[in-house]
């Protein structure tokens, strides 16, 4: 059983009610019948970028049990050679855009701070249309799948250290 649908989570202000936005959308979705096409697989268009490239979600995720899923970017292939990318996809970006210009990169992680703390990225990139690079990814890229892959770890690692994981990879990068 497939089932595609738009999702988006654009309004929220704490990573408490994103954790339960995201987590209640999941609540919704119907039990699998048993394995291969007996299973119920998800795909949730979340963000769509400015050349039209949607970002989504595949649940169930393969790797993982329960809430986990994974992120990936139409038409882009990350080093696991599919759509999906991995921490060190992003890592090596932000590594690649502060060598290149590394005063607009503490600009980029004044940005990314703020997707930390629950802004949307809609809402930073107007300000943030100056910041050329050259290389890698697109800037509308970069930061919704950063506040997709903080969600992925808040729902994960609630418990533990959940979003700054992934936070301190970042600031290991833009803040040497």
């Amino acid at each position: 059983m497939y089932h595609e649908m738009d999702f988006k989570v654009n309004t929220y202000s704490s990573r408490v009610e994103l954790r339960k936005i995201v987590v209640t959308q999941f609540l919704r979705e119907e039990p699998g019948l048993g394995k291969g096409d007996d299973a119920s697989h998800y795909r949730y268009n979340v963000e769509t970028i400015g050349d039209g490239r949607r970002i989504y979600l595949t649940r169930p995720a393969y790797l993982k049990k329960g809430f986990d899923f994974r992120i990936n970017v139409e038409g882009t292939t990350f080093q696991t050679g599919r759509e999906y990318p991995k921490h060190d996809d992003i890592f090596n970006d932000l590594r690649e855009k502060r060598r290149v210009n590394p005063i607009i990169c503490k600009r980029l992680h004044q940005a990314i701070e703020r997707v930390y703390n629950c802004e949307d990225p809609d809402n930073i990139l107007p300000e943030c249309l100056d910041m050329k690079f050259g290389i890698g990814h697109p800037l509308d890229l970069i930061l919704k799948v950063i506040k997709w892959f903080l969600i992925e770890q808040d729902i994960r690692d609630w418990n533990y250290s959940g979003r700054q994981m992934f936070k301190n990879g970042v600031d290991g990068i833009l803040l040497e």
